[in-house]
């Protein structure tokens, strides 16, 4: 990709465990050697913007699931592993990587 990708991590109310989620986005995002910003935010907040890739739970990506042309649904907000092999996976898809 020729630019930085822009990450949301989501969550109901974009504080507490987006904040965690975006820590954990942040350290599989450097072990894959891919430069992106991420922002933490509220599923409302998300609507407004134009991701490259959301990360949350199923609760709340099933809300937002056009929002981004890749869209993460995560269950453990630490499993920064589980994420990194979605993000290689769902990123590869896309041609990003």
């Amino acid at each position: 990709m020729d630019r930085q990708l822009e990450i949301l991590a989501v969550c109901g109310v974009g504080m507490g465990s987006s904040l965690m989620l975006k820590m954990t986005a942040e350290d599989a995002l450097r072990s894959l050697g891919i430069e992106a910003r991420v922002e933490n935010t509220d599923v409302s907040t998300a609507r407004g913007m134009t991701p490259d890739v959301v990360i949350g739970q199923g609760m709340h990506t099933s809300e937002i699931t056009d929002l981004a042309p890749v869209v993460i649904t995560i269950s453990d907000f630490l499993d920064k592993e589980g994420l990194e092999a979605q993000l290689r996976e769902r990123l590869t898809e896309q041609g990003w990587l």
